[in-house]
């Protein structure tokens, strides 16, 4: 995406030289649905070691997330 004058996406996350913005989603089918995976995900030992702040790939306080309800269904 190139950098808008105004705004654009890697801005909006001070992304440094050098750095990638990453953008990814996952659907659900529904909010309990969301819980059951997210606790089984929590529970994968095969993460363990990823889940531990210096082992992180990533600055973890500058990742975003968050929850969106479908308004239109197309």
């Amino acid at each position: 995406m190139k950098v808008g004058k105004r705004t654009s996406f890697p801005r909006s996350f001070k992304r440094r030289p050098g750095e990638t913005v990453v953008f990814s989603y996952i659907v659900h089918k529904s909010r309990a649905q969301r819980d059951r995976v997210l606790a089984k995900v929590m529970k994968d030992p095969r993460l363990a070691k990823m889940m531990e702040p210096k082992a992180t790939p990533f600055d973890a306080k500058r990742m975003i997330y968050s929850g969106f309800k479908v308004m239109v269904e197309a």
